[in-house]
């Protein structure tokens, strides 16, 4: 017998006929049931209950439960300091290790982006696009002053 369809993008095994034990099939957790401790019997929830969301970074004790978190500031980070200094030229010295062709070199560009493990300049003459690692990173040089805040975010910037 072929599997049938059922709501929520789930699919009902197929039948086993009777006297015969499913030994091929893991258990199936279906929409609106919970996993309790080790076991692997799905345990529906209770009506009407739905999950509550979980803060990133929120504790989970063993029952479930979460913890809460003090609120986090933003911390300076490379990443915030550079976003809070996009359009200007920046100088990035990077290291390579293990490389045979080089293992420094040198980018120069408009800083137009920075995430937490990457940054993005482009080269004003060339239109050239670079996205280059943090993890290669070891420091930068700007030709003008930086935009600073700490803690980030906050009114009244200082200037570096």
């Amino acid at each position: 017998m072929a599997p049938m369809s059922m709501p929520g993008n789930a699919v009902a095994p197929m039948s086993i006929p009777p006297g015969k034990k499913n030994t091929s099939m893991m258990p199936m957790i279906m929409p609106g049931m919970m996993m309790h401790g080790a076991t692997t019997t799905p345990t529906p929830m209770p009506s009407g209950a739905t999950p509550l969301p979980v803060q990133t970074g929120s504790a989970v004790t063993p029952t479930g439960t979460t913890l809460p978190s003090v609120p986090a500031t933003e911390e300076s980070y490379v990443e915030n300091i550079l976003r809070m200094n996009l359009g200007k030229v920046a100088t990035l010295y990077m290291t390579y290790e293990n490389n045979s062709e080089w293992n420094a070199k040198i980018f120069k560009g408009v800083l137009e982006a920075a995430g937490r493990d990457h940054i993005i300049i482009s080269d004003p003459k060339t239109g050239r696009r670079y996205l280059l690692l943090t993890l290669n990173l070891d420091y930068i040089t700007f030709d003008e002053p930086l935009n600073y805040t700490l803690p980030f975010g906050t009114t009244g910037a200082a200037r570096f």
